[in-house]
């Protein structure tokens, strides 16, 4: 279970108005004496990686409107104040430290009442504790198809995702892997020293879940959008973190592919009564602007029911969806946080996440819980949508994914509008 503080790497991330990027820039440079300007543009990879570990550079995200600001110590209040005081620049905020967030902890045993799925089934019942635990396990048939897809009606729909591409912002992927050869569109590491390929598990698993094949070499089927293109970006190292930078030049990368979803199972922990990030809150108005929809991991730090932890950053922002996970007995899980703190702190959809099953690296299969499991099964069904809808923007895809949900009897901010259910 991820449970890091709050990390930071003594650099600021700033957001400059698209119209004024030179002015912003300026301003920093005369007030701050920041470090020299790298600029990064569309889908461009080489040495991005070594940039952003560069202390004599910043590095901007001409498209984002982004900079990741290299500044001495003592500059530091100088660069606030100057950010504070000129309009071309939005936010500056310290660049933290960011995580994988899948656990491997058991689930949550279920409550007195709740809602169960069975996939044979068409309908959603409630039973006692008593009836559950003798018929949680043949409610779920997974011989064919995991839990997961059943729970969502992917197993219903005659939708692939072809002709849309999913990017995958996480550790990267096992390129070799049986079930994924030939379904990479494109990849890139943003991790200084590491190839695209994951070293980790975490980024294989996702990726698995949201674009898997339809006939996987080992059943039973565990992919969403089986037709789907499949974007790459490795923004956390094989050891699972990584940084803001990190995110944002994967975010970049993905939207000027043409990525219609993003995926990210990855964040870190926000106090009770926290707010959003303002840049990644920008930065997700911006991508939706281009077509792009944002699905996040709610995160893992909570003990349920004694305790319970607010969503995490950037999941955590008004425009991004911020998913938690829910157990077979279709109750949150026992570690996914909760919507406890204000605006944009809100769960927005629920979606399967205990004991997952997906590929692994080295060509195997293995099972993973937490937020990190459930957030691909909702980038496969936008994927869906995508298809589906080809002339929808992204706000409008964003809508419908939580307007078909199935209402679930828990709080909204539990479970946000309801189980994720494919078109």
């Amino acid at each position: 279970m991820t449970t890091q503080g709050t990390e930071y790497t003594g650099r600021y991330v700033v957001l400059l108005d698209p119209g004024g990027q030179e002015s912003g820039l300026n301003a920093l440079r005369s007030s701050a004496d920041i470090a020299s300007v790298e600029r990064v543009r569309g889908t461009e990879t080489a040495n991005v990686a070594e940039l952003l570990e560069r202390p004599d550079v910043s590095v901007l995200f001409e498209e984002l409107g982004a900079v990741v600001v290299e500044v001495r110590p003592e500059q530091r209040h100088a660069l606030v104040t100057t950010a504070e005081a000129e309009s071309s620049i939005i936010a500056a905020e310290p660049e933290r430290m960011i995580y994988a967030t899948a656990i491997t902890a058991p689930q949550q045993a279920p409550t007195e009442f709740f809602p169960a799925y069975r996939s044979d089934e068409d309908v959603v019942y409630r039973r006692t504790r008593a009836e559950m635990a003798v018929a949680q396990g043949p409610a779920w048939d997974e011989q064919n198809w995991t839990w997961g897809l059943q729970a969502i009606r992917a197993n219903l729909s005659s939708l692939t995702g072809r002709g849309v591409k999913i990017a995958l912002l996480d550790t990267g992927v096992d390129t070799d892997h049986p079930d994924l050869v030939g379904r990479i569109e494109a990849s890139a590491s943003f991790v200084l020293g590491e190839t695209v390929e994951d070293g980790n598990g975490h980024g294989t698993h996702c990726i698995g879940t949201a674009a898997g094949p339809a006939n996987p070499q080992q059943g039973p089927r565990y992919g969403v959008a089986c037709d789907a293109e499949i974007l790459v970006a490795k923004v956390l190292s094989n050891a699972g973190n990584g940084t803001d930078g990190q995110i944002l030049a994967g975010m970049a990368w993905a939207v000027a592919h043409g990525a219609r979803v993003i995926s990210m199972s990855l964040g870190a922990r926000v106090r009770p009564g926290e707010l959003f990030s303002q840049t990644y809150e920008k930065l997700a108005q911006r991508a939706l602007e281009r077509g792009t929809v944002i699905a996040a991991a709610a995160g893992n730090e909570s003990n349920r029911p004694a305790h319970i932890e607010p969503v995490s950053r950037p999941a955590n922002c008004p425009s991004i969806l911020a998913v938690c996970a829910l157990d077979k007995g279709l109750t949150p899980s026992f570690s996914s946080n909760g919507g406890i703190n204000g605006q944009g702190g809100e769960i927005n959809i629920a979606a399967p996440g205990t004991d997952v099953r997906s590929a692994a690296p080295g060509g195997g299969h293995q099972n993973v819980s937490g937020t990190s499991a459930a957030t691909p099964h909702v980038a496969g069904v936008l994927a869906l949508l995508a298809q589906a809808n080809p002339n929808a923007s992204a706000a409008e895809l964003k809508a419908s994914v939580l307007s078909g949900v199935f209402p679930l009897t828990q709080p909204a901010g539990d479970v946000g509008s309801g189980l994720l259910q494919a078109p």
